[in-house]
């Protein structure tokens, strides 16, 4: 079969299309992948940046959405069943095998491509802000870096779960994309941004921040809170450096800074996905859906994740067999 395969960690560079040995195992569940997910943690597992270090050669992709091929006779899940899974690796390829417990029915009305970007981010901000933010009803989300991916989810969900979303952009051609998601302002993050939220707020501040660039925006981050505000660090997309807090901030104006890390909950809370999972199926049987994927060929994919890297992916990205 074929597969895209990360050869060195160089980045994008360092992919190649190629055949590789098919996969397969009695107790897994084979899918021929109709689409595979991209994002901002691929690319820094590409490079060696990634707290999961691997050794080249492997096969990224950790989220798929296609038709079941085989199953193990026990399972739920027959030939020809449209299903998602949270892959975690070697989802860049024509079929991957995954374990029965990775793998869900895909939800109706939506293509490959649509669930596949409703996984990993669409999860991670469901369990961002309702479980790590305890966010409420009626309360102010800002949103940084919110024209990518976890950007767009944070949105959405946000929106979805009552708040109102102030949303920063840095690319002024996404604007428009960003007012199309329900934001209810968009300002850009250019200096003096940090003033804009406090107009747009009434001078009061956010409840909340969702903050996945880190960098240069984290103090002002800070700073944007009201009094019991919480600021949520899902990573460090801007490339800026690890920031650090002063924790008397914290102290004196009674704020917070929450980690949140989705993947590295699941693995120390087995079990725990399904919870996150239907509160996000819930939202789309009440009519969330993602702004259309952008599609690349999977032969591509070098072209899909450079293209990320250089800022010119508006929402989730996806490699198409």
């Amino acid at each position: 079969m074929k597969a895209l395969v990360a050869q060195q960690l160089s980045g994008p560079s360092g992919l190649e299309y190629t055949d590789v040995d098919d996969v397969g195992g009695d107790d897994l569940v084979v899918v021929d992948v109709g689409a595979a997910g991209v994002s901002f943690p691929d690319l820094l597992l590409l490079r060696g940046e990634y707290q999961m270090r691997l050794d080249p050669p492997f096969v990224p992709g950790m989220e798929v959405a296609g038709v079941v091929r085989s199953a193990p006779y026990e399972s739920e899940f027959k030939p020809g069943q449209r299903v998602t899974a949270l892959s975690m690796l070697g989802g860049w390829a024509e079929r991957v095998a995954v374990p029965p417990a990775s793998v869900r029915p895909t939800p109706d009305g939506l293509d490959d491509a649509e669930s596949v970007a409703l996984l990993g981010n669409y999860q991670t901000m469901y369990f961002a802000l309702a479980k790590r933010g305890a966010l409420r009803p009626g309360e102010t989300v800002l949103v940084l870096g919110s024209a990518g991916g976890v950007g767009t989810a944070a949105i959405q969900v946000a929106k979805a779960l009552g708040a109102k979303v102030i949303a920063m952009v840095h690319r002024p051609h996404a604007v428009e994309f960003v007012e199309s998601l329900g934001a209810d302002v968009v300002l850009p993050l250019t200096d003096g941004w940090l003033q804009a939220v406090k107009d747009a707020t009434d001078g009061r501040g956010v409840d909340l921040v969702v903050d996945p660039i880190g960098g240069d925006a984290f103090d002002d981050a800070v700073r944007a809170l009201a009094v019991e505000g919480r600021l949520l660090v899902l990573g460090f997309a801007s490339g800026g450096g690890i920031p650090a807090v002063k924790v008397n901030r914290l102290l004196l104006r009674n704020v917070a800074v929450i980690g949140v890390g989705y993947g590295e909950y699941l693995n120390r809370k087995p079990g725990a996905q399904s919870v996150f999972e239907f509160g996000v199926a819930q939202l789309v049987t009440a009519g969330l859906r993602p702004p259309p994927p952008v599609r690349f060929p999977l032969a591509n994919g070098a072209d899909a994740l450079q293209t990320l890297a250089d800022g010119g992916i508006l929402g989730k990205v996806v490699l198409e067999p």
